[in-house]
């Protein structure tokens, strides 16, 4: 019965998800993916401390697999937002850096 309880939890946990991201707007995926890029954080931190305590074999190689999720996680969010926030980067000023490098180098 319990385990019947908890996976109606997770379906429903997953479905109110879906829900919540499909109607953000595109102006708050920022600031949305860093803080989902603070909770994956946070479930790294919980990953090492599978990984690493004694609780016996199986723990310590699913805790192994949580840390490489939760680390491929982090850095895919970050290099993500990073993306997303040149996007809102003046081209002119860019530009304009490009430009001055250019000449430099060519004298």
């Amino acid at each position: 019965m319990l385990q019947i309880f908890q996976l109606y939890v997770f379906i429903l946990a997953g479905f109110v998800g879906f829900v919540v991201i499909q109607r953000v707007p595109p102006l708050l995926h920022t600031p949305l993916m860093s803080a989902t890029n603070a909770i994956s954080g946070i479930s790294l931190v919980g990953a090492i401390v599978a990984a690493g305590g004694q609780y016996g074999q199986v723990s310590t190689i699913l805790g192994f697999i949580a840390v490489v999720c939760a680390a491929t996680n982090v850095v895919a969010g970050f290099l993500i937002t990073d993306r997303m926030l040149a996007m809102f980067k003046p081209q002119k000023a860019a530009n304009a850096k490009e430009h001055a490098e250019m000449k430099g180098a060519a004298k």
